[in-house]
């Protein structure tokens, strides 16, 4: 079984028998976003909150 079956399996075998699928899909994605967070930051494709800070300030 590939990776991302075994990841997915994993989440959805870690929820009770009555989960909703909406519960199951949040999880699911909540985690991938943890995922790419994580590639982001070991990728060095991060800004700091106060560069972050300047960028919101632009917006008007």
């Amino acid at each position: 079984m590939s990776v991302v079956k075994e990841k997915m399996k994993k989440v959805i075998e870690s929820f009770p028998e009555d989960a909703t699928y909406e519960e199951i899909m949040r999880e699911l994605v909540f985690e991938e976003m943890i995922n790419r967070g994580l590639e982001d930051l070991r990728e060095d494709k991060t800004i700091s909150n106060e560069d972050m800070g300047k960028r919101i300030r632009t917006w008007k």
